[in-house]
């Protein structure tokens, strides 16, 4: 495999093919397109951002839950998974939760499995009570300003409640950065669903190829890429990108990295 890849740098050199593009390989053999730099030539119509760990830092949150589960810190990344799956296994069963209910419920069952026994009173306000008044990450405000000033549109798009997402802008002082907010809760399907993007596209009267999604979970990002938007991934500690899925044209640890590339892009 190692001289095939040598010989094929070679053979190309040769050639004088200075622009070939060397096949990246994921899991099981799965190529991996590389992200499509030539749409940094083009500037995305609206900026839609996701809200919690884009946004919103975590941590108090994160402590809320942690301690309730009697310090298993290492049972957080298991709880969030089990609150994404168990939101797209209502979507698909067309039984739409608040998807701070369907994370109580999760935690109750992560307890449940390690031998922690918690009240679902306990799990909502373990989560429900600091989520509210989260702190936006330290580059985040810049970053939205410098965004807005350089003529972008800036648009909110999470799979939390209206009203609770309206409560945590007001509380992180985040309100007058975006010109809309959209919540899922007003079409019943939870990210990363198609139907959520093509919602969330028509509502604000573009097409997906002109739409943006900015976020910190791969799964996000490879939603919105798989709908036809274009994306900018926010690696924050603990992030992944989902290798099966295409790869953003913007990878960065964080808002203003982000924000510097998308001012660079010409009007």
């Amino acid at each position: 495999m190692k001289n095939n890849r040598r010989n094929f740098i070679k053979n190309t050199a040769m050639l004088g093919i200075a622009g070939a593009t060397i096949p990246q390989f994921g899991f099981a053999g799965v190529t991996k397109g590389k992200a499509d730099v030539s749409a940094l030539s083009l500037r995305p119509k609206v900026l839609f951002f996701d809200v919690n760990e884009t946004l919103l830092d975590l941590t108090a949150m994160k402590t809320s839950v942690g301690n309730l589960l009697g310090g298993r810190n290492d049972l957080l990344p298991l709880w969030f998974t089990t609150m994404l799956q168990y939101s797209l296994v209502s979507t698909v069963g067309r039984q739409y939760k608040d998807f701070g209910i369907i994370g109580a419920a999760a935690l109750q069952m992560v307890a449940a499995n390690n031998g922690i026994s918690i009240t679902e009173k306990e799990a909502k306000e373990a989560i429900l009570g600091p989520i509210r008044s989260l702190p936006a990450h330290p580059e985040v405000k810049a970053s939205l300003q410098k965004l807005k000033d350089a003529g972008y549109k800036l648009v909110s798009f999470t799979n939390s409640s209206n009203k609770g997402v309206k409560t945590q802008f007001e509380n992180a002082g985040l309100l007058d950065y975006f010109e809309d907010r959209l919540s899922i809760e007003d079409m019943g399907k939870f990210k990363p669903h198609a139907d959520a993007y093509d919602w969330a596209a028509r509502k604000m009267n573009v097409k997906p190829s002109e739409c943006l999604l900015v976020a910190a979970h791969g799964w996000d990002i490879a939603g919105a890429l798989w709908s036809g938007w274009r994306g900018a991934f926010v690696s924050r500690p603990g992030a992944q990108l989902y290798p099966l899925a295409p790869n953003p044209e913007i990878n960065e640890s964080n808002l203003q990295l982000v924000a510097a590339k998308l001012i660079s892009i010409k009007k």
